[in-house]
């Protein structure tokens, strides 16, 4: 597999790596929409925030700042790699609330894809809180197939034990 942390870009938005450099641009970001972590399974809110990204750059997974043209947007992640099986997880997404509804999502995700497809996988999995309605119509857009829902799947950090629905896209199935 070719490796998947390094820049890329797409139409109109481009990702890099999240370091400790972006810290204060993305604690800004999820300061914009505090509610929101309620339906998340780890919290960014002002008080989680530096716990949560410290935690964050020490796991596997692969997080991304992601850039609207040059205006700080958010981040998302690949996570749970499988090279054996040539899969992965996107996830652990956040937008400011400005680039949504916009088709920045589309544009992001698709550039994401494209990145993982062009190195090897061929399935790329969404897990998303039964209770995100929004993410949930976002994955039918892009033309994910909801395989299920895992019942009783994690405890979020604020205890809700979460319901997962359970996307994926086929390399094949990918229509950019």
């Amino acid at each position: 597999m070719k490796p998947l942390a390094e820049p890329m870009s797409g139409e109109d938005c481009r990702a890099e790596p999240l370091t400790q450099a972006h810290r204060d641009l993305l604690r800004e970001a999820c300061a914009e929409d505090p509610d929101i972590w309620q339906i998340y399974y780890v919290s960014y809110a002002p008080d989680q925030f530096d716990q949560s990204f410290e935690e964050l750059l020490q796991r596997s997974w692969l997080p991304f700042a992601l850039y609207d043209r040059e205006a700080f947007a958010g981040m998302s992640c690949y996570l749970n790699l499988d090279d054996s099986r040539q899969t992965l997880e996107i996830g652990s997404t956040y937008y400011r609330p400005s680039h949504r509804g916009t088709g920045f999502n589309r544009r992001c995700k698709d550039m994401m894809m494209r990145h993982a497809f062009d190195r090897g996988y061929r399935r790329i999995e969404f897990r998303i809180d039964s209770r995100n309605a929004r993410s949930q119509a976002a994955m039918k857009k892009l033309g994910a197939v909801r395989e299920g829902v895992m019942r009783g799947d994690r405890v979020t950090w604020n205890g809700h034990v979460r319901d997962t629905v359970l996307f994926a896209i086929l390399m094949d199935e990918y229509e950019p």
